[in-house]
């Protein structure tokens, strides 16, 4: 009977949850005006986003924990019901951040998928969609499984960025992606469906196929990574024809940092003659985006934005020590309420990157956050040589100022005889033959950013392998012992 009770409590929470989501989706298969996917939305006033999200806390709660052992848990050790945790304040008062470890550990104890879903067995056999997984430091597979109703909540909610980042009837898409396990390109297709825009695939293909398709067919968005964006053109130069002369007029980009480095948004614009978007987000916060461009994300003077959408996710940012919030204008690493999934509404998830938040009207005339510089450093990827502390954000910037430095370059950290932990930037220069110049401003622009005496290392073009996903610029082969 207890069981049968448990999971008509289960059911019912589901229900209610399922009813809020759509209670609070308007404008769901076309934009409501030129300039807004969603008008009332994306305009709406603070009280009303704040009114919004109480609402969808207020069923989540419930809903997690009903229907996620991990969430139950949880709530019982805090010595926490339901009830006590009915809006935002309550949630970032009484709920402590959850982070990748502690899903490690659950994924670790109750193998294959761990608890910190609501993902039962019935309803994905009923309606499963896809499964993604996100590795973390510890090795353990962290797997989300999505439902048709996640597909649908992602969809829409990606049609709405991809809108204000100016896709429009008239641009084909070119998907230059190898699809796999990531989250971005498969929810960024299903909302090119819901737009209607075509797309041309472009997984299992090498650079000079790509080039191709993008000379021969002429797609006016490409989908890819910074670190492709440069190796696609550069291939295209190849074949003696110049990037900017192509159809091409928006790189949509993520996977790594590239709006909010300065001189690789510079590098990557200019080699194409294109205007640069993202998206931001984690596989832990559903399959759709998180942060994305907008038509005022690259300002004449100032910083970059990266615009959230809080009606469907509640954003904060803690300090890196305490993971207390600090305010709206406080530098610190991001946390993120998911409030748009059937499968992964994960409370204070501590996606972890660098940024402050700005909760002023953009000039856009949205009035959700904006997260001001972008999302310029994971904690996670902080390098920490001799206590100095810098992110590969850093180091990128200084290898791109110098003139003529390659697309690819590599940050080793290694151990040296006499014990000392050493970094050597390898870049591609032209001069690789006489290179002492160029090592020494190299070196010189790194100090000025980093405060840290490297060796350089300059070397031939293509000597270093180019990017078909995410760049991996940093090789650890310190001693660790």
């Amino acid at each position: 009977m207890n069981a049968v009770a448990a999971e008509g409590r289960a059911d019912k929470t589901r229900a209610r949850w399922l009813e809020t989501l759509e209670h609070f989706r308007e404008d769901r298969d076309a934009p409501g005006s030129q300039q807004y996917w969603s008008p009332r939305l994306d305009t709406a006033t603070r009280d009303e986003l704040r009114a919004i999200q109480d609402a969808k806390v207020a069923a989540v709660v419930p809903f997690l924990y009903e229907n996620s052992a991990f969430y139950r848990r949880r709530l019982d050790r805090l010595g926490l019901v339901p009830d006590d945790v009915r809006t935002v304040d309550d949630l970032i008062a009484k709920w402590p951040v959850v982070d990748k470890a502690e899903m490690a550990e659950d994924a670790i104890a109750n193998p294959p998928y761990g608890t910190y879903t609501a993902m039962s067995e019935t309803v994905w056999a009923e309606r499963g969609w896809m499964m993604f997984a996100s590795s973390g430091s510890t090795g353990a597979p962290r797997v989300f499984r999505y439902s048709h109703v996640d597909r649908e909540m992602g969809a829409w909610a990606n049609a709405r960025a991809l809108h204000a980042m100016d896709f429009r009837k008239g641009d084909t898409v070119f998907m230059v992606t190898g699809y796999g396990p990531h989250v971005w390109a498969w929810g960024v297709q299903y909302a090119l469906e819901k737009m209607r825009l075509p797309i041309i695939p472009g997984g299992g293909m090498d650079a000079r196929a790509r080039a191709n398709i993008v000379l021969r067919y002429q797609p006016t968005i490409l989908l890819l990574t910074p670190s492709y964006a440069l190796h696609l053109g550069r291939v295209i130069e190849s074949l003696g024809a110049d990037p900017r002369k192509t159809a091409v007029r928006t790189l949509f980009v993520a996977g790594e940092p590239g709006v909010s480095v300065k001189a690789t948004r510079e590098r990557i614009q200019d080699l194409w003659g294109a205007r640069m978007v993202e998206f931001y987000g984690c596989t832990e916060a559903s399959p759709h985006v998180g942060g994305f461009s907008c038509a005022a994300s690259q300002p004449e003077t100032g910083p970059v934005a990266t615009h959230l959408l809080e009606d469907i996710q509640v954003w904060e940012v803690v300090d890196a020590q305490t993971r207390q919030p600090v305010p709206d204008g406080t530098r610190g690493l991001t946390v993120c309420t998911n409030l748009n999934t059937e499968s992964s509404p994960q409370l204070r998830f501590l996606v972890g990157d660098y940024t402050m938040l700005d909760r002023t009207r953009c000039t856009c005339g949205r009035t959700h956050a904006r997260a001001i510089g972008s999302f310029a450093g994971r904690a996670d990827d902080l390098i920490n040589l001799r206590g100095i502390k810098m992110f590969p954000t850093q180091l990128e910037e200084a290898v791109r100022a110098v003139a003529g430095s390659g697309d690819e370059f590599e940050i080793v950290l290694a151990t040296n005889p006499d014990g000392l932990d050493v970094m050597t930037v390898r870049l591609e220069h032209a001069s690789h033959e006489t290179p002492h110049e160029v090592a020494r401003l190299v070196a010189s622009e790194v100090r000025t950013r980093c405060e840290v005496q490297v060796a350089v290392d300059v070397l031939a073009p293509g000597t270093l392998p180019k990017t078909e996903f995410k760049a991996k610029r940093v090789r650890d082969e310190r001693s660790k012992t």
